[in-house]
């Protein structure tokens, strides 16, 4: 199966720049993978739709439904060259060290830069708060070695929200809140889970009001999330790995809701890749680079609330494995047909 097999046309104005005006009134497409069904709803319908017949167990027991709490850092910091005075912002990825003198980042042109570059960094009043220079290169990514120790804390203060490539604007206060989950605690993402993005206290306990269990696991989401699929076959992609864990309890619900035969509903592609990923391994933490692509067993996951995703990604190849290729295709025709809005910022899809 090759890349281009996954490419549909989006019109720009179609990829959400905003959140939508408050949490929890985005739109929700519901796609039946049996019967082909499609309807239209909206996000704060979801626990009323969770209790109807077709997510109910043999035995009329409620599904379960798993978040991924993970928390985005604040981890995109501006600089300037010391040399050119030219602006470069860089990402922070993760620490290469236990004191956070050394980082792993992405930064635009990282292979032109050279070892030794010096490169500071400014807070909003222009008052320099550190000074980093070019340590290393590993793969597309670049070492920076900080003069003083970063760590979460420090982003928290002066970092900014790292908005995936396609938000074509400069971050403003609002991204601290609309980019972060409510339920969120487990700091080290560098990208938001985003479907996890629409639900709000009021949607969490109306679930729990209506009999429907919630569970929190994590993993923490990389830069494979934005990265292209380079090679013209799928199966020639290599991701990159992401840590996951998965706390006791939640992985005693977890087990006690399958052997139920209750339906277990991820929220968001990352709870489906930290599910499927447990399941094969075997042990409720480690570090995965799980690939799913059409052709993939799903063991865990019964349904998937997600976002409609960028053509030729590794998420849209998951959501085809769920649901068949063809079939994701037509629904995104028909979602673009009746605007919804797409990517981190858009709307949702549950497929089950």
């Amino acid at each position: 199966m090759k890349t281009s097999d996954f490419f549909f046309e989006l019109p720009m104005n179609l990829i959400a720049q905003f959140p939508c005006e408050q949490r929890g009134q985005s739109r929700l497409m519901t796609l039946d993978r049996k019967t082909k069904n499609l309807s239209h709803k909206t996000i704060g319908d979801l626990p009323d739709i969770l209790c109807e017949d077709c997510f109910l167990s043999p035995g009329g027991k409620k599904p379960l439904l798993v978040f991924n709490n993970t928390k985005v850092r604040k981890a995109r910091i501006a600089g300037k060259d010391e040399k050119t005075n030219m602006d470069t912002d860089f990402l922070l990825i993760e620490k290469k060290d236990s004191e956070g003198f050394l980082w792993k980042t992405m930064t635009k042109r990282a292979k032109r830069k050279k070892e030794g570059s010096v490169f500071l960094f400014y807070d909003k009043t222009q008052t320099q708060i550190a000074k980093a220079a070019v340590y290393s290169f590993e793969d597309e990514y670049l070492i920076l070695k900080f003069e003083n120790p970063v760590n979460d804390s420090w982003l928290e203060k002066y970092g900014d929200m790292p908005l995936p490539p396609y938000i074509r604007r400069n971050n403003i206060p609002i991204d601290t809140q609309r980019y972060q989950t409510i339920y969120a605690n487990e700091t080290g993402s560098s990208a938001a889970p985003t479907a996890g993005l629409h639900f709000t206290q009021e949607i969490i306990k109306r679930l729990n009001e209506n009999g429907i269990e919630c569970v929190f696991i994590t993993l923490h989401v990389g830069l494979g999330t934005f990265l292209p699929v380079r090679s013209e076959s799928i199966k020639d992609h290599v991701m990159h790995e992401e840590q996951y864990f998965i706390e006791e309890q939640a992985e005693k619900k977890i087990k006690e809701a399958k052997a139920e035969g209750r339906k277990i509903i991820a929220v968001g592609t990352t709870s489906v890749r930290t599910l499927e990923s447990a399941y094969r391994d075997g042990k409720n933490k480690g570090s995965t680079s799980i690939f799913i692509y059409p052709g993939f067993d799903f063991k865990v996951t019964d349904a998937v609330i997600t976002n409609f995703h960028t053509p030729e990604s590794t998420l849209l190849m998951l959501v085809s494995a769920f649901a068949g290729r063809e079939l994701i295709l037509e629904s995104y025709a028909k979602a673009i047909h009746e605007q919804y809005r797409f990517f981190s910022y858009g709307d949702a899809m549950l497929i089950y």
